[in-house]
Formats: structure tokens, C-alpha cells, sequence
């Protein structure tokens, strides 16, 4: 039987996944409450999920992707959250799927003599195939770009201009390359999702009063359905 682990942003989006899942049963270690149950699969196999919100930040991305890996051994592990755009092509509630990962604030030549020996990260290519075809049926306008991720919230214009020139970055947040490495480090196949909020120009004060409910419906339907078609 597979099993897939998936990392939410919120506490809503993961509440919805549980609810999605056969047999939900609670595991509460390293501060995560992990919902875990079985989905069944186009193939009418039997996929186990294991779901949990990750917290803000790199090391709570990676801290909670390691104790995934460890207690579940997940066959693949999927990531969905928000982010700033960078992208003036790309509008709100748009998708980017992680096809590249990079830090915004590390010096990668030294990081990358460590396993998995590399200056940036990449989603799964299957796994972005699975997901682009979930959004195409979902009718949802996505593209396959570059996410960069660091520890501070970018609110203003001058700072999304200078994320944008330092990474050519379609997306900023704060934690999808943290997962993605931790993934590589563990040679599990991993997907970073992100749905747009804003143009990386939003002061922190005004985005945390963003309804993100509608985003929580959405991130949960497209998770349950990927998994689905593992």
C-alpha cells in the first residue's frame, strides 16, 4: 500500500483533507496533530495519507518533513500553501507548482557539499504531471516556475522587486524549499504547490486578515485528488 504525506498551511485546509480520508485516526508527536486514514485510488487501490499543517518557516517546513519521513516513510510527500506572486503575468488564486526551489537567503555553495549536493531543489516530474493534470480538470489557471523560499514575509514592492531579481522567482514564501530538501536528503519524491494571495506586496498586518477559506476548500480538493491518481 502507498502511503502519501501531506504538508498543509492551515489548520482549515488539513481539517477538510481528514475529513476526506477512510478510517481518520489522530497522532499527536513533535507538536503536529497528524490526520491519518486511507483514500482509494482511481486504480481501486487503498493509498494511506498521513496530513498535517507544517508551521511558518523554514525550519518548521523542515522539522515537520523529516518526522513525516521518519514515522510514515512515505512514498511521496506533498506540499500545498500561499505565496507572493512575482509573476505580472500570473493573477490571485493562480497556481505554481514547484519545478524549482531556492532559498532566498543562503549561500548554497557551501550547503549543497551535503546531500543532495545541489544549489536548488525540484519538484517531482511525475508528481507535477499528476498535479497539472488535477488543474486542468479543476479548470484552474497554473503554471510549472520557480518558488523562492525564505524566513521573512515579504510585504512591500521594493522588496518583491529585489526577491524577483535575486531569484527569478515566479513566487515567494516561506517555507517550500526547506521541504523539498528535506525530501531530496531522503530520496522521496516531493511536490511543492503554491496558490497565489497576493503580489508579494501586502504589509504581514493586513495578510493575516485575508479570508482564506475559499483557498482551504480548493487546497484540500486538489490534495485528496492527486493522491488519487497515484
Amino acid at each position: 500500500m502507498k502511503t502519501i504525506a501531506i504538508i498543509g498551511a492551515m489548520d482549515e485546509e488539513v481539517a477538510l483533507i481528514g475529513k476526506s480520508l477512510d478510517g481518520v485516526q489522530h497522532s499527536h508527536v513533535a507538536s503536529l496533530d497528524i490526520n491519518v486514514g486511507t483514500v482509494e485510488a482511481q486504480s481501486g487501490e487503498s493509498v494511506t495519507v498521513a496530513a498535517t499543517v507544517g508551521g511558518m518557516g523554514l525550519v518548521n517546513a523542515a522539522a515537520t518533513t523529516q518526522c513525516l519521513v521518519d514515522l510514515y516513510h512515505p512514498d511521496a510527500i506533498v506540499f500545498s500553501g500561499i505565496a507572493g506572486s512575482l509573476n505580472k503575468s500570473m493573477h490571485i488564486n493562480d497556481i505554481v507548482l514547484g519545478g524549482t526551489l531556492r532559498y532566498l537567503d543562503s549561500d548554497m555553495r557551501m550547503i549543497a557539499q551535503w546531500k543532495p549536493q545541489t544549489e536548488e531543489f525540484h519538484s517531482d516530474k511525475h508528481l507535477i504531471e499528476v498535479a497539472s493534470s488535477v488543474l486542468d480538470d479543476m479548470g484552474m489557471h497554473h503554471i510549472t516556475g520557480v518558488i523562492a523560499s525564505g524566513n521573512n514575509f515579504i510585504g512591500t514592492p521594493e522588496a518583491a522587486a529585489k526577491v524577483a531579481q535575486q531569484t527569478h522567482a515566479d513566487a515567494v514564501e516561506m517555507e517550500g524549499a526547506a521541504v523539498a530538501h528535506v525530501a531530496a536528503r531522503n530520496d522521496v519524491p516531493a511536490l511543492v504547490i503554491r496558490a497565489l494571495s497576493d503580489e508579494a506586496d501586502t504589509d504581514y498586518e493586513v495578510f493575516k486578515e485575508f479570508d482564506v477559506s475559499e483557498y482551504a476548500d480548493t487546497a484540500a480538493r486538489l490534495a485528496i485528488s492527486i493522491v488519487a491518481r497515484l
